[in-house]
């Protein structure tokens, strides 16, 4: 057994804490990593604030991070010692349903990363010997962690931890959302409501699809300049303004899409966006908002008789292993930017102060550096 820091939620709702945590050794298709650098998503801080309940606590936060396999439990095939390695919020098997049939992003091993333990119902992490449980299997604000190899995917160690960190959730996250859920084509209107983390890559994957408008919506102006270098062609405070915008190009018809990247997304949101799309339109809901709440203020007339779609989507839509394996190669032949979303680099012991900024609108991406 080995201890480790981290920052753990030990109440809910609450703060971060920064603890000591033991750890086990890896067992069957488990690896120990070392974890370099970890992303500071606005999922883990729905986790604080109890917008998102965890069954079990203390939980031990962060979805995105890269580092390196320090030692390797029985079984595991793909991963060696020394490999650089991202982290995956959602595992993929290979084996499921969901895996062989192309939907890795749904792998049945999903119901335990809602958990935070193993696929044996168990944990490996403990603080002052109680079981803690680790955000979507990996919990990546350890410093060293025990993870379930089909939660993480192999890098090259010539990109960054800072940057690979990225790749675990918010990048291909906000590509998908484009790319697969919205499926911008060349030519298209697409609005993209919320600017953060996520928010910022579907507006790099709609002009990289080749959308004629992306039109970016967030309050904050600071946001907004971001996106417009980032690959936004317009940027506005309000959504109405946004929408009045994607009429006025597209014959008074609305946007092809509208992707809802909101931190905390509620149904008003989302029927926003619907009133912002056109006919055989599509509304891409990413953002998630509090587990409890439901229904959506939409005109049912107008969503049967023009045709719109509203999507759900988890990890972008694409299997985690491909997508975080073809965004870092993009990143090094220079068509993906990364370096430039993130706005922060904080120590551990700062996580509270980095969520702050997060609210306060100062962070595209925030990241914590373990090295620190």
């Amino acid at each position: 057994m080995m201890r480790t820091r981290a920052a753990a939620l030990l109440e809910q709702p609450g703060k971060w804490q920064v603890v000591d945590i033991d750890l086990d050794e890896p067992s069957d298709h488990e690896v120990r990593v070392e974890f370099h650098a970890a992303g500071l998503c606005h999922s883990d801080d729905h986790a604080t604030t109890g917008d998102m309940p965890t069954p079990h606590l203390p939980l031990i936060g962060g979805h995105e991070g890269a580092g390196v396999v320090e030692a390797v439990g029985p079984g595991v095939r793909n991963l060696a010692v020394g490999d650089h390695v991202v982290a995956q919020f959602v595992p993929s098997c290979g084996r499921c349903e969901a895996c062989s049939s192309g939907r890795g992003n749904l792998c049945d091993l999903g119901m335990y990363a809602l958990s935070g333990c193993m696929a044996d119902g168990t944990y490996r992490a403990h603080h002052d010997g109680a079981d803690a449980a680790q955000m979507t299997m990996v919990g990546t604000f350890a410093r060293h962690a025990i993870v379930p190899e089909f939660s993480l995917t192999k890098i090259d160690p010539g990109i960054p931890f800072h940057v690979a960190a990225l790749l675990s959730c918010g990048v291909p996250t906000g590509w998908g959302s484009a790319e697969y859920a919205a499926e911008v084509k060349a030519g298209d209107t697409v609005i993209v409501m919320g600017v953060g983390g996520v928010g910022i890559n579907a507006v790099q994957g709609s002009r990289a699809r080749g959308a004629a408008h992306v039109v970016a919506v967030d309050p904050v102006a600071f946001k907004r300049e971001k996106a417009l270098e980032l690959g936004a062609t317009h940027a506005f405070a309000d959504i109405d303004e946004a929408a009045d915008f994607a009429r006025s190009v597209t014959n008074g018809q609305g946007a092809n899409s509208a992707i809802v990247t909101v931190g905390v997304t509620t149904g008003d949101h989302v029927a926003q966006a619907v009133n912002a799309i056109g006919k055989f339109g599509t509304v891409v809901v990413t953002g998630i908002g509090d587990v409890k709440d439901e229904g959506l203020p939409i005109n049912l007339w107008a969503l049967s008789m023009m045709q719109k779609r509203i999507q759900g989507v988890i990890f972008g839509m694409g299997t985690p292993s491909f997508e975080i394996t073809r965004l870092a190669r993009m990143y090094q032949a220079g068509t993906l930017k990364l370096d430039e979303l993130i706005t922060t680099t904080y120590k551990l012991d700062e996580i509270n102060q980095a969520y702050a900024d997060m609210h306060a609108g100062r962070n595209i991406r925030g990241v914590i550096l373990h090295d620190s």
